[in-house]
């Protein structure tokens, strides 16, 4: 990185970030890489730091930055990062909502179409050969006319629902606060919404509160035939529960997005021709990454200006 006044504020990247949100910031910031010996006691002048939704911001860390005033996460979700420890030391925390919202909820339906019409399959079948002299492979039915569960109805929720009820389906939901004003059908409890679905799609946050929410219960609800998406946290299935489904075939397939210890996932998925796998990618276009990558720097400079963010999970008490 090219050497910047120390006058300027430091922050920390834990995160890799594009060129086009680099140069800014560093016209803006003295920027600064982890130590490569980990050892982030050495950064006593960093004042902010950034991070993507996937890093965890745990309370040790917190800790050994004793001039830190502002955690970025460049992503929607900040389950990874210890609240209470950025409370504690009057830390401020921002995220990168709505700007991702669309093109997470695209992923959702993508995988769903993927998985309902096989086409990774026959993609496959085609660019093999076999097509001069097979038959390609039979998809179990369209999404059109079927029930689809949404599990959380959040932002993303909401567009995922809007995004399916475009197919002629019926639209269920669960969610852990009442949603009076909307106008699907709520179910009281998530077993309820399983059995009633014949496509479930998990958008919740991730946390502890949400942590192996989807179950074995679950999805023997939603059946021999049902089909499972999930575009929020790996840590929201019981993925022991999930991939006993899918081998005894108590659920007709899985479209994932995210996974438990990704990018280190659980190689027995790649055995199932009924999964359809996604690297986390559903914020992953560029006019969504450019969008986070402005929030976050947005953030930044509120902070450093003594302004509001623009937003804000946890505020800093003045």
């Amino acid at each position: 990185m090219s050497v910047i006044p120390s006058s300027r504020p430091e922050v920390l990247l834990l995160s890799p970030m594009p060129e086009w949100d680099l140069a800014p910031m560093r016209a803006a910031y003295r920027l600064v890489d982890p130590p490569a010996d980990g050892r982030m006691q050495a950064l006593s002048g960093v004042r902010a730091l950034v991070a993507s939704g996937g890093q965890r911001v745990d309370a040790a860390l917190i800790e050994a930055l004793p001039a830190l005033e502002l955690i970025a996460v460049y992503g929607v979700g900040y389950d990874k990062v210890d609240l209470d420890a950025a409370r504690r030391r009057n830390i401020a925390v921002s995220n990168t909502p709505d700007v991702l919202t669309a093109d997470v909820a695209d992923l959702a339906l993508a995988l769903t179409l993927a998985l309902a019409r096989r086409i990774v399959a026959g993609d496959a079948f085609v660019r093999s050969g076999a097509w001069e002299t097979g038959t390609p492979p039979l998809a179990t039915g369209g999404i059109s006319g079927r029930k689809v569960g949404i599990v959380g109805l959040g932002r993303i929720g909401e567009a995922i629902a809007r995004r399916f009820a475009g197919f002629d389906t019926e639209i269920g939901y669960w969610n852990r606060s009442p949603k009076p004003a909307a106008p699907w059908r709520a179910f009281p409890t998530l077993d309820a919404l399983a059995a009633w679905a014949d496509i479930l799609v998990v958008t919740v946050a991730g946390g502890d509160g949400t942590a192996g929410l989807i179950g074995a219960a679950v999805l023997a609800a939603l059946g021999k035939d049902g089909l499972f998406v999930n575009i929020s946290r790996g840590s929201t299935v019981d993925e022991a529960a999930l991939i006993a489904a899918l081998e005894s075939g108590a659920i007709g397939g899985a479209g994932l997005d995210v996974f438990m210890g990704e990018p280190r996932i659980d190689r027995r998925f790649a055995g199932f021709d009924n999964v359809v796998l996604s690297p986390h990618q559903g914020s992953a276009t560029l006019g969504s990454r450019q969008a986070m990558g402005a929030l976050v720097r947005a953030n930044l400079a509120a902070h450093f200006a003594g302004d509001e963010l623009p937003s804000a999970v946890l505020k800093r008490r003045r």
